[in-house]
């Protein structure tokens, strides 16, 4: 089983009222639980295979309350909010706009952008995953500072399409 879906599978049983999942190949465990709103994750890898056995790691629900708290902010200079697309994070992780230090970021605010092009790396237990748009657009607004720790479904740009 992959990264991608575990992260399917976290976002399933995040809609779903299925309070615990567990899947279990060859030498590949994972359980994940869901209590109220917020969906806890544990995995175990045979020592083998990682210096570490067992990672927990929460992902609570949506957190529509950074959005609300900026859109006001964006108004004046953005066209209207209710047209505004949100690229949000698909994992928890260290948010970061470029490749590198010394590197220039991959989208800036003005920036277009299309669908399948990197848009951040979020790092995930010293993994660098590369963010790619699900839309095509201009960019409005970035909700997150760089090297910031960022939440499942955190909104992390606005997008005008």
């Amino acid at each position: 089983m992959d990264f991608k879906q575990i992260q399917e599978l976290v976002k399933m049983i995040n809609k779903s009222n299925i309070s615990e999942l567990s899947i279990e190949q060859d030498k590949f465990k994972i359980t994940i639980k869901q209590k109220d709103n917020e969906v806890q994750q544990v995995i175990t890898v045979p020592a083998a295979a990682a210096p570490i056995q067992t990672v927990v790691a929460a992902a609570p629900a949506a957190t529509p309350a950074p959005a609300a708290a900026t859109a006001p902010a964006a108004a004046p200079s953005a066209p209207k909010a209710d047209n505004l697309i949100t690229i949000k994070s698909p994992m928890i992780g260290t948010f970061y706009r470029s490749a590198g230090p010394d590197k220039a970021p991959f989208i800036n605010v003005g920036d277009e952008v299309t669908a399948g092009k990197v848009v951040c790396i979020i790092e995930a237990m010293k993994l660098f995953n590369e963010i790619e748009s699900e839309v095509s657009g201009k960019i409005v607004k970035v909700l997150v500072d760089d090297a910031t720790p960022v939440e499942y479904d955190q909104p992390l740009f606005l997008v005008e399409p």
